[in-house]
């Protein structure tokens, strides 16, 4: 088994999640007493946040890349960034470090793909949604139509996130927004949901949603696992 390198913190609600995930997908996968070798780089997010915010990206990618180097360091065999926004940043950690990196639209569209799915709704920070490191390369890198929220339903989702879910805030009134903009979605003709930002998981799951849930925490984590057993040539 690889030792999976997790850079977290952002925020660490979801890298709580990403860690219980590693550990019981590896028990269902090899039983008995067996957990996930991972060794977690977890920053302080509100520094993150503020550069975020202030559009302070190059900034960002630097303590991404270095981030990934000190896990390259303590021993990690593979990388796996812990939230979505900051694959914006994949790049530089990429170019920092010879490591795998494992990118996490690419997890995802794959099991998107794998169901016959093609026109999806993304729900996820403004960032992910009104920029193209993400809807771009689900769209040109897997042939995904990718639906948006509207400007004002983006602000929505946007503010819940940093102000709610990211704290560890659950309102029913905030799952009911999401909701009401999924339902739309579907109105337009999506065929499935993306969870595209790592602590929408705790909000919203399948039995609020009409058409298949596509969780990208989980399904990342699961990515992870599968690459740490992977044997040359081999799939888990």
């Amino acid at each position: 088994m690889k030792t999976i390198g997790l850079i977290g913190g952002m925020s660490w609600e979801s890298s709580l999640v990403y860690y219980r995930l590693l550990n019981e997908t590896v028990k269902e996968k090899l039983g008995g007493l067996h957990s996930a070798k991972t060794i977690l780089y977890s920053v302080d997010f509100a520094e993150i946040e503020e550069m975020q915010r202030e559009g302070r990206w190059a900034e960002a990618g630097e303590r991404m890349a270095q981030a990934a180097q000190g896990l390259e360091a303590a021993g990690a065999e593979l990388i796996v960034l812990c939230t979505n926004t900051m694959h914006k940043l994949a790049p530089a950690i990429e170019a920092a470090t010879p490591l795998p990196f494992l990118h996490i639209a690419d997890a995802t569209a794959e099991a998107i793909r794998q169901q016959g799915l093609q026109r999806v709704a993304l729900l996820a920070t403004r960032f992910t949604m009104e920029e193209d490191f993400y809807t771009g390369r689900l769209r040109d890198k897997y042939g995904l139509q990718v639906l948006l929220p509207n400007e004002q339903e983006r602000g929505i989702v946007h503010e819940i996130i940093y102000r709610e879910l990211c704290v560890g805030v659950i309102r029913e009134e905030s799952r009911q927004a999401y909701t009401a903009i999924i339902n739309r979605l579907i109105g337009q003709g999506a065929e499935a949901v993306i969870l595209g930002c790592t602590e929408i998981g705790l909000l919203i799951g399948a039995d609020d949603c009409a058409v298949p849930v596509f969780d990208t925490t989980h399904i990342h984590a699961r990515a992870a696992v599968e690459a740490a057993l992977q044997r040359a040539g081999e799939r888990a």
